[in-house]
């Protein structure tokens, strides 16, 4: 009832924006922004959003819903135990951890270049040009037509068996 009170007071008089004309009187007609005016803000009424019924609703899902401590529990001693059994059949633990460092710190300096060839101005542009031009290739050579979709997929499963060593 409240909304539709606001709804009708509003339309009924929209707000009105002053400007000032040369001799300085100030004139009070609507000044068109060539926008859609937005509805009014509705003030916040506990009658129109009562906290007290949001309050009983979260109450009742939590009744519903309870936590099971023991799966979660298990669940996270289970991933623990995984981890720990996979790391002690790792042989040689020292290459992992140098290929571990190695992929940090290659993450870090490609971030560290993306951001200098932000910095300079026009090369984002012409990076983003390069790149809708190479997705425009790719979409083109390999997504278009059914047999290079084929191909593609051929390609990539000769990349899997490379990678897994099943080859």
């Amino acid at each position: 009832m409240a909304l539709a009170v606001a709804a009708a007071s509003f339309a009924a008089s929209p707000p009105t924006l002053t400007r000032a004309t040369a001799s300085g009187r100030r004139l009070s007609s609507p000044i068109s922004l060539g926008m859609p005016q937005l509805p009014p803000r509705l003030p916040f009424d506990k009658h129109f959003f009562p906290a007290e019924l949001c309050a009983k609703n979260v109450a009742q899902l939590a009744r519903a819903f309870p936590p099971d401590e023991k799966t979660t529990s298990f669940e996270v001693e289970e991933v623990f135990a995984d981890l720990k059994d996979k790391w002690d059949a790792i042989d040689d633990k020292t290459s992992l951890l140098v290929y571990g460092t190695g992929a940090v710190v290659a993450v870090w300096l490609s971030s560290v270049i993306v951001n200098a060839i932000s910095s300079v101005p026009l090369l984002p542009s012409l990076m983003e040009a390069v790149g809708i031009g190479y997705t425009g290739w790719f979409i083109y050579r390999y997504l278009l037509f059914k047999s290079s979709r084929k191909e593609l997929a051929n390609e990539i499963e000769v990349l899997k068996d490379r990678i897994t060593g099943s080859e």
